[in-house]
């Protein structure tokens, strides 16, 4: 299947976009180590982050097709202390059923656009070591590269894991 053909349309999220939202992260919170997280937030929580997102002037984008959301993204502070004002950490999620199709490309080439556009001149991508090589392979093709390894440091699902930090300079 040609994946190029597939409309892939990518736009600043909504709070109707928070139920689809909500489903596709509760999918990698129940079967993966993409997510340390152990209970899957719900609504409530999603729209409590979502309104911080908000607060810090930071891209929170959705890529659709066809009417539902495939996928979304967004950037929060690396740290609360002023001195890392200028450095943001992305997150990235695909719905299952659009994984490999490009969703996660298409968010990731708009959230680091839009992040340059704000004044944010470095990214930080922070990515569980699990074996499934998807994430560290889309970060590395936007330019980002390994920038260290904490070992250990999340237990999930019976194992150990490790975290890799990969980053990328933004154009200023």
């Amino acid at each position: 299947m040609d994946h190029s053909t597939i409309a892939k349309v990518v736009r600043p999220a909504s709070p109707d976009d928070l139920d689809s939202i909500t489903e596709i992260y509760a999918h990698y919170v129940r079967t993966s180590v993409a997510t340390f997280e152990l209970t899957a937030p719900d609504r409530a929580e999603w729209e409590r982050r979502f309104a911080s997102v908000a607060e810090t002037g930071l891209p929170f984008l959705v890529a659709e097709s066809a009417g539902e959301v495939a996928g979304y993204a967004y950037c929060s502070p690396w740290k609360t202390r002023p001195a890392y004002r200028q450095t943001a950490e992305d997150s990235v999620y695909v719905a299952p059923g659009s994984a490999g199709l490009g969703f996660g490309g298409r968010l990731l080439d708009e959230l680091l656009a839009r992040c340059a556009a704000t004044g944010i001149r470095e990214m930080i991508a922070v990515i569980a070591d699990g074996g499934d090589p998807a994430s560290a392979e889309l970060h590395r093709r936007r330019g980002f590269t390994e920038a260290g390894r904490l070992t250990r440091v999340g237990f999930k699902h019976g194992r150990w894991l490790d975290t890799v930090l990969w980053q990328r300079s933004l154009p200023h």
